[in-house]
């Protein structure tokens, strides 16, 4: 049986459930790992700030740690809200203490003791992923971090694998070039910049800068971002994704996670983790749409939408609409000759690879990985009784294409 990555995730708790501990808890749920936590602080928090901040002793932060790490082991590290210099200071020194070693690799948590790894740096391949998500201001404009705190975080920059400041974050660091003296790898979070789009960009000392830009998501309810796409790359980094690909599936998450999220409050809401179960974020195939040919347009739109399903494409013209059922999978009807019948869909982030590994092993395609006009990027070949099969990668048009139809 496959065991899920073991992500340990140290970061202040939010009553509010919407960022820090528990956001953390609900994006490595979803992406299929097993979340741990030590937490650094218990805030009473709401949509409208933060009332009361009670920070934990660094011993106790310590003790948390030690404790899953010596028996479950670890396949990644999310850092978050400290809380105090005391807890940042003692954090790097576990980090880098060689006493401190611990199971960090699948095999050794099962008595293989030559193969723990003792190394004292934790960074990169020399041991596990850490993502440093320098918390300083939480979204209502509380400060989470003195800095006497952040003169703290150089330490814990140079262990991490990744940092992942927002704007004003970095300028508090000193600035890129500051961060890259210390850290391997800095992904800027450009949602402070403004305009009506979002730019992201992963600078690393060894490779050329990449950058996503994507349309600003108009939600009232962004609280936990931040917590939200470092506690993703963590848990896709701990399941063995490389780390361009990982800051890429998990900017889709946070961004699936915006759009669903629920009105429980006017603003500054927590995020649908909740309802991104069905998109192919996580390693693995995602069994998440199937079209259906269709004859009369009219009846069959009627007759999915009284089923109960949210119709979210209408395009009579093209004989073809789409709906979504409750869990997030996705039905599409179509009429007319290039139909192509019932088509069934499997998902997966890692499309070309997997297509590649699939003809090594023999299997013959229809249609080789190809990017389609409708945004999913496609694939196809026949079961041996004839059936087509579909295997692609449609990411964050699956449910939110451009054409979406305003849904009740």
């Amino acid at each position: 049986m496959n065991m899920a990555a073991r992500i340990l995730t140290i970061a202040g708790s939010d009553s509010g459930g919407g960022a820090g501990i528990q956001a953390d808890i609900k994006t490595i749920t979803m992406l299929g790992g097993h979340a741990m936590t030590a937490i650094t602080a218990i805030t009473a928090q709401n949509s409208r700030g933060v009332d009361a901040v009670q920070v934990l002793s660094a011993d106790m932060v310590i003790a948390q740690i030690d404790a899953v790490a010596h028996d479950f082991g670890l396949d990644a590290i999310k850092i978050g809200m400290l809380g105090s210099p005391q807890i940042a200071e003692a954090l790097a020194d576990w980090l880098t203490d060689p006493s401190s070693s611990f199971p960090r690799t699948r095999e050794s948590r099962f008595g293989a003791e030559a193969e723990q790894e003792r190394d004292a740096r934790v960074r990169g391949n020399d041991g596990i992923p850490v993502i440093f998500d320098p918390v300083m201001i939480a979204s209502s404009g509380a400060v989470l971090a003195d800095q006497a705190t952040i003169a703290a975080f150089k330490r814990l920059m140079a262990c991490a694998t990744l940092v992942t400041p927002n704007l004003p974050e970095l300028e508090a660091l000193g600035g890129e070039g500051a961060v890259l003296e210390l850290a391997p790898a800095l992904l800027i979070k450009g949602g402070h910049a403004g305009g009506d789009t979002v730019t992201d960009r992963l600078v690393t000392r060894k490779a050329e800068p990449m950058h996503w830009s994507d349309p600003r998501i108009a939600s009232p309810h962004s609280h936990g971002t931040g917590c939200t796409l470092s506690s993703a790359i963590a848990t896709l980094l701990g399941q063995g994704v490389p780390l361009d690909q990982a800051v890429e599936r998990a900017r889709v998450f946070v961004r699936l996670a915006l759009r669903d999220a629920p009105p429980i409050v006017a603003s500054n809401g927590p995020m649908g983790h909740q309802n991104v179960r069905n998109d192919a974020i996580a390693p693995g195939w995602h069994l998440n749409q199937i079209t259906l040919a269709a004859i009369d347009y009219a009846a069959s739109v009627t007759f999915y939408r009284t089923l109960g399903l949210t119709q979210i494409v209408d395009s009579p013209a093209n004989g073809y609409a789409r709906f979504e059922a409750d869990n997030g999978a996705t039905l599409s009807i179509h009429v007319g000759e290039g139909s192509g019948g019932t088509v069934t869909y499997l998902e997966c982030a890692d499309l070309d690879a997997r297509v590649s590994a699939l003809a090594s092993e023999g299997l013959a395609f229809d249609q080789v990985p190809q990017d389609e006009s409708w945004g999913w990027r496609e694939a196809r070949l026949c079961d041996p009784a004839g059936n087509v099969i579909c295997l692609y990668f449609g990411g964050e048009n699956r449910r939110y294409p451009p054409w979406r139809i305003a849904t009740e």
